[in-house]
């Protein structure tokens, strides 16, 4: 005779296997989606297009999901997502961060840290936006769009519907980027070469996948520029997530205190942070063959399709509106700091190593 507790431990894992198999399923469904022509041509990835999908079904159909298959959902959303954020790694390699020099690790370091400072500011002390939508909203534009704003979330611990905010701004600006950077740069309007090119939209531009389409109309030289200086934003998630994790840590002790209290928050070091830079090495190194990589970094996007696709279907409309126009307004005053700001740093950087 089974146990009470073996017996109700069955129906609920049972539901959670049946939850996570019905996120792989939508998953499936939105990579197909997101390789028509039509989609592909936008820039927009599975990622973006998962979300979408994810809170459309959340927001319209969720009373057709049994309740049991919640937490399948919910470890698509959380454990699953810090599983892909780490096999990230394997798309960046130290050689790569090499080819573009210390002009591209200066412009890359520069644009990073000054945005999510900027961005957090803006967006907690002028427009009055809580501590986790801000970094959330400035770190999506920083570092490397939805991936950053998933890593982010995770370390955070902060709700669902805070980062459907920060990956709208994503899309809506990064998308936005791919077709207006071209354009100035044709119409002779940045004064920029073909590494200036590629620093600025490599350095600037939210998604990989918004990278490449943006320099692709430039030349294959400054595509290829723009594509390390990327992946050298996405390599400072490891050291920016590291800090934050301390930043929290002081956070809480602090409140602790004030409160009365001796404990303090246990140290937020993301371990996925340390896995992903473990697989920088790995592939910097050649340890594994290229089809291997390419079949790990293709499950690995269905991995974070599956995460994006969870979150925006735990994703309330409803907890959106309450931002009102203030989380738009904060990507967009960050927007305007990656054209202006980002143009700037661009020229400083020629000039200092062109």
């Amino acid at each position: 005779m089974s146990s009470p507790t073996l017996a109700h431990s069955l129906p609920s894992t049972r539901g959670q296997l049946n939850g996570v198999l019905f996120v792989a399923l939508f998953a499936a469904a939105v990579t197909s989606i997101a390789s028509l022509p039509a989609i592909a041509g936008l820039g927009l990835s599975p990622l973006i297009v998962g979300i979408v999908a994810g809170a459309v079904y959340g927001n319209a159909l969720r009373d057709g999901m049994p309740e049991s298959w919640a937490a399948g959902v919910n470890f698509s959303a959380r454990k699953l997502l810090r599983i892909a954020v780490a096999f990230f790694g394997l798309r960046v390699s130290l050689q790569e961060i090499a080819q573009v020099g210390v002009a591209g690790l200066v412009e890359s370091a520069v644009i990073v840290v000054s945005t999510l400072a900027i961005g957090t500011w803006v967006g907690m002390k002028l427009l009055k936006l809580d501590r986790d939508t801000a970094i959330l909203t400035a770190a999506g534009s920083a570092i490397c769009g939805a991936a950053a704003v998933l890593a982010f979330e995770s370390t955070l611990q902060s709700k669902p519907h805070k980062s459907a905010m920060a990956v709208g701004s994503v899309v809506l600006f990064g998308t936005l980027s791919m077709f207006l950077y071209p354009v100035l740069f044709r119409a002779g309007w940045l004064h920029l070469d073909t590494l200036g090119a590629g620093l600025f939209f490599g350095g600037t531009i939210h998604e990989v996948a918004q990278v490449v389409g943006a320099a692709s109309n430039v030349s294959p030289e400054a595509t290829h520029i723009a594509t390390i200086v990327k992946m050298t934003r996405v390599m400072l998630l490891v050291p920016v997530l590291l800090v934050l994790g301390v930043w929290l840590n002081r956070a809480a002790r602090g409140t602790a205190q004030h409160a009365g209290h001796n404990g303090a928050r246990k140290l937020a070091v993301p371990w996925f942070a340390l896995g992903f830079l473990a697989l920088v090495i790995v592939n910097s190194l050649r340890m594994l063959p290229e089809t291997a990589t390419h079949a790990v970094n293709t499950l690995d996007t269905f991995a974070l399709t599956m995460a994006m696709t969870a979150l925006g279907i735990e994703t309330r409309v409803s907890q959106i509106r309450q931002a009102g126009p203030r989380a738009l307004t904060a990507g967009f005053l960050i927007y305007l700091w990656l054209v202006g700001g980002g143009l700037a740093i661009t020229w400083g950087v020629e000039r200092l190593f062109g």
